[in-house]
């Protein structure tokens, strides 16, 4: 969308604010701390434990690196570096007989204490001749390919990241987004954005952005307060047997714990303010909590556009460890969103043609759970409870006029409730290490459905009004074994799960979903290693699918075969580590999807979408669409080294999927070519500057069906162009392309910290040409004009008898410099 502001005029301005408190804060500098006194630093604490049992490390050594800093830990495992001073530092663990670890940009700040846990991997071929570089990704046996680590750090000062998580890992092999950086959805490897699986602190959360789109992931803005993250493990395949019901990927997010002192951080982000607390609970616990309100809708009422979105959203974490061998973690995340109409702002074609389709929308959802872990000699037990929530409305009146009950073409309302139970054992058995464990789910889904929609092929409209209950039970079972050879040479790991749901005669047997896996790792040298993965994944399709009803009230898609989607996997690469900190991978996929939804009312598979606001799925369906997507990817990264960072990634890839014919043809998410540069400087006094450069080639997307669109019972409840699926994906948009640049400067004071920061997408403002809208010709008091000779209709072949709007194509670009600033204050 486009604004019609000076971006050259908002720029200068927003840099010109962003210097104001520098130059204030300049002469307050005798005010401020001296880093290099005891008074003006922090302390790093922490513990050591054994991954295998979480047994405490004595005497494992901690060293900042490129410092003089370092400790070792006592008989708790526990350390303490103090009257560090502030700054980000990588954070080194090492201990005989151990896989040694790298903690890369610990952010110390000012009278802040940072935690850092970390757990150490045994390794007998350490004491041995050969010793295999640690990689700074953290793999493991179980996921030795398609796994990347993400620190905090790496995520607050992400150019063009805006503190989202979803937008960051766009920076990695294999990742895209829609066109126009508009939503986070997680396009990986080719698969659509339903296909990803999110877990906080080891508890699944289904919806990690606000007004997200159901039936699949995305929205616009995520739900995630990166203040409250540690860590981020991102794997884009090799899923661990403990994760199921994912395709293409699955985000793992660690929360840190809340300080030995009371603390609160005040932000004003890109889109919305914030505050976080966290402190200590008596001896044993802490805590941590956020809550943030968006102020978009005072933005986009000051800038005329005609929909005012408004989220709220909380966070949570309490932790309490009666004694080391027991800890108890209690989560929570939620949100609320509204999404309503500025029917004041309907001068130019856009407002008009956004305020005519857009529904009102409102949703609310929810995640709370609790974790057990309890440690004891070679083992780690683990039992996960937890329950989620998803309420979501929306509603349409023609011209949106709701005096009229007769106005009414949607309203839709929907709950999906999730209640989860998960059990996880982790034993050492000598030098083998297995995991085996269960899984059960309750879920409840209702939806209230009416609206008009027009089928292809067919004459007038169809009316689709039903209720629908869906309750459904489903259990599962995982086991995964792993072990080295060769002075840890070679390492291999086998390992299955299983899925079941009472759906369905065709879903209810677990060995129908038997989904084995196996993954290789061979060190050629020390630092340069093949691996490999294969293995099958099923996930279940979403409950708008499987919850669909006709007017009879019979279950549409249990009775047509729907089951769960298959996807199999083959994955291979090298990895060489240049150093500790410098990393480059080469990597191939192919995924097979078969069993995915064929929506047979609009003749697409339920792949080709979910990259747009609403709801998908809520149709007739049939279990018949065959898929595949592969290519290759390369990563060069260097972690924090020197104050210098980097990432470079290239993707060259295919998607495609079938058909109405059967042929194989590009899948709305085929870009082929993904190319993301990220680098960035610490300079001394605070100041950090980073870039980053990312291309995107051309995304496909379906012409329209222009005789159907502009039929007038039909624009009059749609009031958009509808896609002819029998072109589907015909056309090719143009290769999009951005610069985004980031620049921090941090203050360090006796009382509290400060951090602002100046972040600018899109600076050499790229246009980007979208899909053009199809819009209707209006008279001078907006009302839509017919078409009153065959010869307008210069798209289409009007049909004798039936009655059409004039419409037209109106252009949908998109390319303004858009820049942010952000303020954070620490007390």
């Amino acid at each position: 969308m486009v604004f019609n502001k000076s971006s050259a005029a908002v720029t200068l301005l927003t840099l010109f604010l962003l210097l104001i408190p520098h130059f204030a804060l300049a002469g307050f500098s005798s005010a401020g701390v001296d880093t290099t006194s005891e008074e003006g630093r922090g302390a790093i604490k922490g513990t050591v434990t054994d991954a295998s049992d979480g047994s405490p490390l004595e005497f494992a050594n901690v060293l900042v690196e490129d410092t003089d800093f370092g400790t070792s830990t006592n008989e708790d495992g526990y350390f303490e570096l103090r009257n560090v001073p502030p700054g980000r530092y990588n954070l080194r663990f090492t201990y005989v007989g151990y896989k040694s670890r790298t903690v890369y940009e610990i952010h110390v700040r000012r009278n802040r204490d940072i935690r850092v846990d970390v757990e150490l991997e045994p390794d007998a071929a350490q004491l041995g001749e050969i010793v295999i570089r640690p990689s700074p990704f953290n793999r493991t046996e179980e996921s030795p390919i398609s796994k990347r680590t993400i620190g905090t750090s790496e995520i607050e000062r992400a150019p063009g990241g805006n503190r989202d998580i979803s937008r960051v890992v766009q920076s990695l092999p294999g990742v895209a987004s829609g066109i126009g950086g508009f939503r986070n959805d997680l396009i990986v490897r080719g698969g659509a954005p339903g296909e990803n699986t999110f877990y906080l602190d080891g508890i699944e959360v289904p919806t990690i952005n606000h007004f997200t789109t159901q039936g699949a992931s995305g929205g616009p803005v995520g739900m995630i307060n990166v203040d409250l993250i540690r860590e981020v493990d991102f794997y884009t395949g090799a899923f661990p047997a403990s994760r199921g019901n994912a395709l293409s990927s699955i985000m793992e997010l660690r929360q840190r714990s809340g300080g030995d002192r009371y603390g609160l951080t005040a932000t004003v982000g890109a889109s919305d303010i914030g505050l976080t607390a966290e402190g200590p609970i008596g001896d044993d616990a802490d805590f941590i909590f956020s809550y943030r309100r968006s102020y978009l809708q005072f933005l986009f009422e000051l800038l005329d556009l005609p929909f005012l979105p408004i989220y709220t959203d909380i966070q949570f974490r309490f932790r309490y460890q009666p004694a080391s061998n027991h800890e108890f973690t209690f989560i929570g995340l939620g949100a609320i969103d509204d999404f309503s109409l500025n029917t004041d702002a309907n001068e130019t074609e856009q407002q008009q043609y956004i305020l005519a389709n857009l529904p009102v929308n409102e949703q609310w959802n929810y995640t709370r759970g609790l974790r057990y872990r309890n440690t004891g000699e070679n083992r780690i037990t683990t039992v996960v409870l937890s329950r989620n929530k998803l309420n979501n409305r929306a509603f349409k009146y023609e011209d949106n006029d709701d005096s009229d009950p007769e106005n009414l073409i949607l309203d839709y309302t929907s709950v999906e409730t999730e209640n989860k139970a998960r059990v996880e054992n982790e034993l050492e058995l000598g030098s083998y290490r297995l995991n085996v464990g269960a899984n059960y789910e309750h879920s409840i889904y209702t939806t209230d459905t009416f609206n008009f929609v027009s089928i292809p092929g067919e004459d007038g409209l169809e009316t689709i009004d039903f209720d629908s209950e869906l309750r459904l039970n489903q259990w599962g079972l995982f086991a995964q074994l792993s072990s080295n050879y060769f002075g840890r040479r070679l390492s291999l790991s086998a390992g299955f799960r299983m899925d079941a749901t009472d759906y369905s005669g065709a879903t209810n047997n677990l060995i129908d979903q038997f989904s084995p896996r196996f993954s290789l790792s061979w060190y050629l040298t020390s630092n340069f290693s093949f691996n490999a993965n294969t293995g099958i994944y099923y996930q279940l399709p979403p409950y708008t699918v499987l919850g669909y009803r006709d007017g009879d009230g019979n279950l549409v898609n249990r009775d047509n075969g729907v089951t769960y989607i298959r996807s199999n996997h083959y994955v291979a690469g090298f990895e060489y580590l240049a150093t500790e900190s410098l990393i480059f991978t080469l990597e191939g996929f192919f995924k097979q999807y078969r069993d995915y939804p064929f929506l047979t009312r609009q003749g697409v598979s339920l792949a080709n979408l979910g990259s747009d606001f609403g709801v998908i799925g809520n149709e007739p369906a049939e279990s018949t669409s065959e898929g595949r997507s592969y290519g290759i990817e390369f990563l060069a990264q260097q972690k924090l080294f020197r104050n210098f960072y980097g990432i470079f990634s290239y993707t060259l890839f295919w998607s495609e999927f079938k058909d109405l014919q059967g042929n194989y043809t590009p899948s709305a998410w085929d870009n082929r070519h993904l190319i993301s540069l990220t680098a960035g400087y610490q300079f001394s006094g605070g100041w950090d500057i980073g870039l980053r450069w990312q291309l995107l080639g051309g995304a496909p997307y379906t012409p329209y069906d222009y005789e159907r669109s502009s039929r007038k019972e039909v624009w009059d409840v749609n009031s958009q162009g509808l896609p002819d699926y029998t072109r589907l994906n015909e056309e090719r948009l143009s290769v999009f392309h951005q610069l985004d640049i980031r620049v921090d400067r941090r203050f360090y004071f006796d009382r509290f910290n400060l951090s602002l920061y100046l972040d600018v997408q899109n600076v050499y403002a790229f246009q980007t040409e979208l899909q053009p809208f199809l819009n209707v010709r209006r008279d001078g008091d907006g009302r839509p004009q017919p078409l009153t000779s065959p010869d307008d209709a210069t798209r289409f072949n009007p049909r004798e008898g039936q009655d059409y709007y004039n419409t037209y194509l109106l252009d949908n670009n998109s390319g303004e410099v858009l820049p942010t600033i952000g303020i954070i204050f620490e007390w």
